[in-house]
C-alpha cells in the first residue's frame, strides 16, 4: 500500500508565499507522475503542476510564473513553492503520485 501525505497549507495574506510538501511512502517502485492539483467547492479538480516521467513538467495556466514544483527523488517527496498568492488561489491542494492521492491541505489566501 502507498500513503501520500501533504503538509504546509495554511492562511496567508495576498501577495504572500507558502511552500507545500508531499511525501509518498510504501510500495512505490516507479513514479510515472507526481504533482499537485487543487479544488474549490463546486468546481472540478484542476492541475496546478506536475512532473510526468519522460515528458517533463506541466503547470496550470493560472499559476505559471508564480508557482514552482520541485522534487527529491531519493525521498519520494515533491514540493510546491507558491509565490504572489492571490485570493483565487484559495483551495484544497491535493498531492498525487501515480494513481495515489493525499487527503489534501487547505490553502487560504485572505487579508
Amino acid at each position: 500500500q502507498v500513503q501520500v501525505v501533504e503538509s504546509g497549507g495554511g492562511l496567508v495574506q495576498p501577495g504572500g508565499s507558502l511552500r507545500l510538501s508531499c511525501t509518498a511512502s510504501g510500495n512505490i517502485l516507479i513514479i510515472n507522475a507526481m504533482g499537485w492539483y487543487r479544488q474549490v467547492p463546486g468546481k472540478q479538480r484542476e492541475l496546478v503542476a506536475k512532473f510526468i516521467r519522460g515528458v517533463g513538467t506541466n503547470y496550470g495556466d493560472s499559476v505559471k510564473g508564480r508557482f514552482t514544483i520541485s522534487r527529491d527523488n531519493a525521498k519520494n517527496t515533491v514540493y510546491l513553492q507558491m509565490n504572489s498568492l492571490q485570493p483565487e488561489d484559495t483551495a484544497v491542494y491535493y498531492c498525487m503520485f501515480n494513481t495515489y492521492w493525499g487527503q489534501g491541505t487547505q490553502v487560504t489566501v485572505s487579508s
